[in-house]
């Protein structure tokens, strides 16, 4: 419903708030020409000085203003003819023409009005009203994104234009709302909406009746700074009766022209204040630096509206249509599908058909859209997770956890929780896990045992789908063989080899990047940018299931480079470690972002073994700010597989890389990984003193040696590496 909310608003009203968006950063240079090309008042001036210095100039002066850049302007009739210039305040003289630019005319005609008088003013407090509501749901909807309020200001991920949209809607959202708001204060003001207290004193009973006196003699004019006027109306000439009118930024008074006494004096209310400060926020008026802000964060209006654009078409396209579905209030059956890369969808679309077949009413939606309070019809909700990274949530379905804890069971309807993940990831299908756990904790009861499905197999969702068809008492058998990722061709530039004498051979491939344009960053065509930690995923030939390497560099690198080790009947590792310079292999990108180190400058503790160095040779290679960077890296025998052993020295000489130890298996002095950091545990202690965090990188074993050997180096500190983790200080990538 939120996203539907943010979503129709955006889309109807794209045009217009793309034309008010732009005349309104165009709108927002005149108050900064304007303040440069006004001549200063001189400290101290008064306004009985200026007036004075005006009225010689021009006897048949009538008004003077002075607008909130500070510039002033003179009103007089020349004979019948009425004049007007701008009035170096210094002199009194003319400084230049005050009529407007016809360019600055039509935009502020076309900005509040759509050239279109009262008509188009009401079409622009739509568009305003569009606006707020794009501003308030947009940011609830990045605040669900990332996992909630506090962790608003996180990295984003998942493609181009989502995460431009997302990084666009956090650095504008403020102003945008503050511009939505003003604008419909105006407009409810210019159509006298709003309760009314200028300050309007009533015209004096008695005045002197005299006349002659020069502003520069008169005392209420004297005790104004010239920094305060807003406007000085004079007397009709040759009406005695008749007084000044003062208006100032406190308030407004009549000043007797024989004596230069002020008669009378308002204030405005809160009313009218409010206003002034509602026109400054909205204009930049009188505060030019502010509307130079405020125009330029306007400008990112028509980059939301085009990322938004992209977001949606894509969703639309990447989301598996299932005719005839029924409405969410009517359906039997609910599934909700949470996907990272797309693929679970497809499983929910082939599991929807079948239960339409079945005499089923079904309603299919993303997980992100979990509302029980919808679904009045619904007997079971089946959920369908996968689960990628270090146990992360899909980016469309952050905070799902949480919003199933919080929400009382379905009267009618039982849950069950299909998880997809890859075995070869220790936190396998852990997102599903946690999903049954709250839904569990909550109280929802279970249509049946939390099940998984490994690596996209056919099989044994089919299998799932037979039980759950014997619990519902119908037939139930899915077939659904996933489409292949969308992938693209990588061509080998060089390989390194190493592992050979070890009887493990192992490479260093460096793939060349394909050229890639801004369309194709925004359309999510070519490869993504990538930072090292992130998985390059390859298709093997002959297998529609990709294995995944981590990067060893980022894409400000030039180049996509992985570490792979040949294991015996590995196909891809076989395909990949047999490839030559100029060879071709499918890829595509999946980010890792609980990968990836910190941008703080704390001791960084890299951990690795084998070909687990690719991702932390990465972390060192992109250390351009020179964060002390420490590294415990264990391999077999430091002639056969020490990998990077010549990068690692230069960039330690280039102070990318503070310190090296290493651990090596089958020499004469046998150490693993975990044994060098039990000898080194009192440096580490002093590191983790510092603030130090922690990357963990390599096979499960190691991975598990090395968290039980720092959970004893950290037990004197009363730490712990699960401690660590929770404060966002040690992260794992094993396989």
């Amino acid at each position: 419903m939120l996203r539907a909310f943010h979503r129709w608003p955006g889309l109807l009203a794209a045009l217009l708030l793309l034309v008010l968006s732009l005349s309104g950063a165009a709108l927002s240079v005149f108050p900064a020409v304007d303040r440069m090309g006004t001549v200063a008042a001189a400290p101290g001036q008064t306004v009985a000085d200026l007036a004075a210095k005006v009225a010689e100039s021009h006897p048949a002066i009538e008004q003077i203003r002075r607008a909130p850049s500070g510039r002033i302007t003179a009103y007089w009739f020349d004979g019948d003819t009425p004049r007007a210039a701008v009035i170096d305040p210094a002199t009194g003289q003319d400084a230049g023409s005050a009529d407007p630019s016809a360019l600055r005319e039509w935009l502020t005609d076309l900005h509040r009005a759509l050239l279109a008088g009262d008509a188009g003013r009401w079409t622009t407090a739509v568009a305003a009203l569009a606006m707020l509501v794009l501003a308030l749901s947009g940011a609830v909807l990045v605040a669900r994104r990332q996992g909630g309020w506090r962790r608003i200001l996180g990295p984003m991920r998942g493609p181009a234009a989502n995460r431009w949209h997302g990084e666009m809607a956090r650095l504008a959202v403020l102003a945008l709302a503050l511009s939505s708001v003003t604008a419909l204060w105006m407009t409810a003001s210019t159509f006298d909406l709003l309760p009314a207290d200028d300050a309007n004193p009533a015209f004096p009973a008695e005045v002197s009746g005299r006349t002659g006196l020069s502003p520069a003699g008169m005392p209420a004019l004297q005790a104004i700074p010239l920094s305060d006027l807003r406007d000085l109306t004079f007397p009709y000439a040759g009406d005695a009766g008749d007084v000044l009118t003062l208006t100032t930024a406190s308030g407004t008074g009549y000043v007797d022209q024989g004596t230069g006494a002020l008669l009378v004096w308002a204030t405005p209310g809160v009313w009218t204040r409010a206003g002034e400060w509602i026109y400054l926020l909205h204009t930049g008026e009188g505060a030019a630096l502010w509307g130079l802000l405020l125009g330029l964060l306007t400008l990112s209006v028509p980059v939301l509206c085009g990322t938004g654009t992209l977001v949606w078409l894509r969703a639309r396209k990447a989301r598996p249509a299932l005719r005839g579905m029924a409405p969410a209030d009517r359906a039997e059956t609910v599934i909700l599908a949470a996907s990272e890369g797309g693929s679970t969808w497809g499983f929910a679309q082939a599991l929807g058909r079948a239960l339409q077949d079945a005499g089923q009413g079904v309603h299919l939606a993303p997980l992100s859209g979990f509302a029980p309070g919808s679904y009045g019809a619904a007997r079971r909700i089946l959920i369908l997770a996968a689960t990628w990274g270090d146990g992360d949530a899909p980016s469309t379905a952050t905070g799902a956890v949480e919003r199933i804890a919080g929400t009382r069971p379905h009267p009618t309807a039982s849950l069950a929780v299909l998880g997809f993940g890859d075995r070869n990831f220790p936190a396998f299908c852990a997102f599903a896990e946690w999903l049954d756990a709250a839904a569990r904790q909550a109280g929802w009861r279970m249509l049946l045992p939390l099940d998984r499905i490994d690596r996209q197999s056919p099989q044994a969702f089919a299998r799932w789908t037979r039980t759950l068809g014997q619990t519902m008492g119908i037939p139930l058998d899915v077939t659904h063989q996933p489409a292949l990722p969308r992938s693209l061709p990588l061509t080998l530039a060089t390989r390194r080899d190493h592992g050979g004498a070890a009887q493990a051979p192992t490479a260093i491939l460096r793939f060349a990047l394909p050229r890639r344009g801004l369309l194709d960053r925004l359309t999510g065509r070519g490869l993504p940018d990538f930072r090292p930690g992130d998985l390059l995923g390859i298709l093997p030939e002959g297998s529609p299931v990709p294995r995944y390497y981590s990067l060893a560099s980022g894409h400000a690198d030039g180049f996509a480079e992985i570490v792979v080790r040949k294991h015996p009947g590995g196909l891809c590792s076989g395909q990949l470690t047999d490839l030559a310079p100029g060879g071709t292999v499918r890829a595509f990108l999946r980010p890792n972002p609980a990968f990836h180190p910190d941008r703080s400058m704390a001791p960084l503790l890299l951990i690795g073994a084998g070909t687990g160095i690719g991702p932390l040779a990465g972390f060192i290679r992109a250390n351009r700010h020179r964060r002390p960077i420490h590294l415990w890296f264990g391999a077999r025998h430091p002639q056969a597989d020490f990998l990077y052993q010549a990068d690692l020295a230069d960039w330690t000489a280039q102070g990318q890389l503070a310190s090296t130890a290493t651990a090596f298996s089958r020499t004469g002095n046998r150490q693993h990984v975990q044994d060098r950091l039990r000898a080194d545990a009192g440096r580490i202690r002093a590191l983790v003193a510092e603030g130090a965090r922690i990357m963990v990188c390599g096979g499960r074993d190691m991975a598990q040696g090395v968290h039980e050997a720092l959970a004893d180096i950290l037990a004197p500190m009363n730490l712990s590496p699960d401690g660590l983790k929770q404060q966002g200080r040690y992260a794992e990538d094993s396989y």
